[in-house]
């Protein structure tokens, strides 16, 4: 039996959210530094990253905050807790929170390298973490109002934008 390790990065932006980018480079980074010890060990990494660019993503992904990220399908934060992102807010024009990662008893928008390690490799090598048994998905308010905001924004006037017709 192959053993394998797949690491999820579910996000809403990589163009202008500091704490998606942020979030994106360390993960990166602690991917890359990972990854040979892994695969000494026996291990494939399977290292895959998805814009939640609609609804139907964050349903089908069963997308709770961004940023989030999975080790085996697991979140590594567990629960979800979360501060008004203000670039979030810009691209939906609407107040949205997203992810606060919490380490050492300190929140981090963008979370330290080591804290992604520890919990990486807590996954892989840490035995069988019990799983905490998950309620029926439904959509986060949040995330209806982030969609719904950035479609409303995004959506263009049928008349070049004349404010007698918009």
């Amino acid at each position: 039996m192959e053993k394998k390790v797949a690491i999820e990065y579910l996000y809403l932006d990589l163009n202008t959210c500091d704490r998606c980018v942020g979030t994106d480079a360390i993960l990166d980074e602690v991917v890359s530094t990972l990854q040979p010890a892994l695969e000494l060990a026996g291990y494939e990494v399977c290292y895959e990253k998805r814009e939640m660019t609609t609804v139907k993503d964050a349903v089908k992904y069963e997308f709770l905050s961004s940023p989030t990220i999975r080790v085996n399908g697991e979140d590594i934060c567990g629960a979800v807790k979360e501060n008004a992102c203000g670039c979030c807010s810009d691209i939906s024009g609407t107040a949205v929170t997203c992810r606060v990662f919490t380490y050492e008893g300190k929140d981090y928008e963008v979370p330290p390298k080591a804290m992604l390690a520890e919990e990486i490799l807590r996954r892989v090598f840490g035995g069988t973490l019990e799983k905490t048994p998950r309620e029926a998905y439904v959509l986060p308010q949040n995330l209806k109002d982030f969609y719904r905001g950035k479609m409303t924004k995004n959506v263009k006037c049928c008349c070049g934008g004349s404010s007698d017709c918009c």
